[in-house]
């Protein structure tokens, strides 16, 4: 049951408010954005996604920017409440094409009919968009993506000057586009979030996969759509043989510990030649939802440094290299590493010829950073860092230091081989040839290496 929702920028700016019943004070939003900016407890810097404060409980997801929260007096599931956030962002996103404060204040109206549809009196009735279509009535007004920041995962498809569509597709799924004309498309997007950790060798110690097949669709008559992935894919540990990821290309089976299917998939034919039918409604929703901790190559090696060179001092040497083709390209990279509490100043030196990287020392947390605009396939980069303490740290420096996480996001690239054979739409005339992008993302959802 849901008391308030209510949607806030970056700056704590009001956006949307929505309360239900009643339950809780009206200085709420002010309270979370106070708590969530300023959030110190348990050692934290960020807020998690839910706390309570005097006897209110908070939910928060952070989407492209803007913080989507809920709140309620009453004892609800929590993973119950972060979905019904990202699914509300999701429906909304669906109905403007764009998500972002600008097209949210000028679709202020749609917004309110959308969200009195989605929850009446705190209970949730709908998060279908193709439902939603029967009872919402107002068309939106169209935001120009391409004024806005690139906050989110529309993005991450930007290879330089290259782009191709983002995976937040910028149209509405409901508007009607001037001459009645419609462009006939769809768009599947196979993400995967990885999790590694290294350990001070530089050896593997625990990996996994989370991924997910996303479809949005614009094609009129919602003809069925038939989805072919790998040959050789098999679901459940023990289905085949386990090679390492040194094996020949080609010569391993692609072992999925466990998977999930959108209601509207038919597997009548998954288990014979790894095929998914389906007439996709509409909006943006994951065809298919996957984990997989079968060994695969890691698009990044990091190895970390750190020796004692004086009685006030020691040395970080950082090094990555990335793995993956010298065809590709990975994006806004970002490397941290925790030092000592004695640390009191860090001098940096990048490699000679270095461009689009910085570094910083944040001294309130006394955490160094290394960001990296991009890293070609192939390409290996050195970070020096000298520091100073304020005293003798009377232990291992090695020891009060790290361990060194990375973020990045690599298009076009994917670690589990999991792969869409084909995409076969089922036609309607000779001449019906609807446009077709199937696009690939790797991002690092925990990259951790050990000193």
């Amino acid at each position: 049951m849901i008391s308030q929702f209510f949607v806030l920028s970056q700056r704590g700016d009001r956006i949307v408010y929505r309360d239900y019943r009643g339950e809780v004070q009206k200085g709420s939003t002010e309270m979370f954005f106070r708590k969530v900016k300023f959030w110190k407890e348990d050692g934290q810097e960020d807020a998690p996604p839910v706390f309570n404060v005097d006897g209110v409980n908070y939910f928060h997801v952070k989407v492209v920017g803007l913080l989507f929260v809920a709140t309620t007096r009453v004892n609800i599931s929590p993973s119950f409440a972060l979905e019904l956030l990202q699914r509300i962002a999701r429906v909304i996103k669906d109905y403007l094409g764009v998500l972002s404060e600008d097209s949210l204040r000028k679709n202020f109206v749609l917004v309110y009919e959308l969200l009195d549809e989605i929850i009446d009196f705190g209970h949730v009735q709908t998060t279908s968009t193709e439902v939603l279509k029967s009872y919402v009535f107002n068309e939106p007004i169209v935001v120009d993506a391409a004024y806005l920041a690139p906050l989110g995962p529309a993005a991450i498809f930007a290879q330089g000057t290259k782009r191709m569509p983002g995976i937040a597709v910028t149209k509405s799924v409901v508007a009607t586009e001037p001459g009645g004309r419609k462009r006939e498309e769809i768009f599947v997007d196979i993400i995967e979030k990885i999790s590694i950790t290294f350990n001070s060798s530089g050896y593997i110690l625990t990996s996994e996969i989370d991924g997910t097949i996303q479809m949005k669709s614009y094609l009129s008559g919602n003809p069925e759509i038939r989805l072919a992935l790998n040959d050789d894919l098999a679901i459940g540990r023990g289905q085949g043989p386990v090679y390492g990821y040194n094996s020949p290309s080609g010569s391993r089976t692609v072992i999925l510990d466990d998977c999930n299917f959108h209601e509207s998939v038919r597997l009548d034919s998954f288990d014979v030649d790894r095929t998914l039918n389906l007439i996709p409604p509409d909006g943006e929703f994951p065809v298919m939802n996957y984990r997989m901790t079968q060994e695969f190559r890691p698009p990044f090696r990091i190895n970390a440094f750190i020796e004692e060179t004086g009685a006030l001092k020691a040395e970080v040497i950082l090094k990555i290299h990335a793995e993956f083709a010298c065809s590709i390209t990975a994006n806004t990279i970002k490397v941290q590493m925790p030092l000592s509490k004695y640390t009191t100043r860090v001098s940096f030196e990048l490699e000679p010829g270095a461009v689009g990287q910085s570094t910083d020392f944040k001294e309130a947390n006394r955490r160094l950073e290394w960001s990296l605009k991009k890293i070609v396939g192939g390409s290996e980069h050195t970070l020096r860092a000298k520091l100073t303490f304020s005293q003798e740290t009377h232990g291992n420096v090695t020891k009060e230091s790290g361990p060194v996480s990375m973020t990045f996001t690599i298009p076009m690239y994917n670690a589990s081989r999991l792969q869409v054979k084909y995409l076969q739409i089922a036609k309607k005339s000779g001449t019906y040839e609807p446009y077709r992008w199937v696009r690939y993302v790797t991002q690092a959802n925990s990259y951790v290496a050990r000193i």
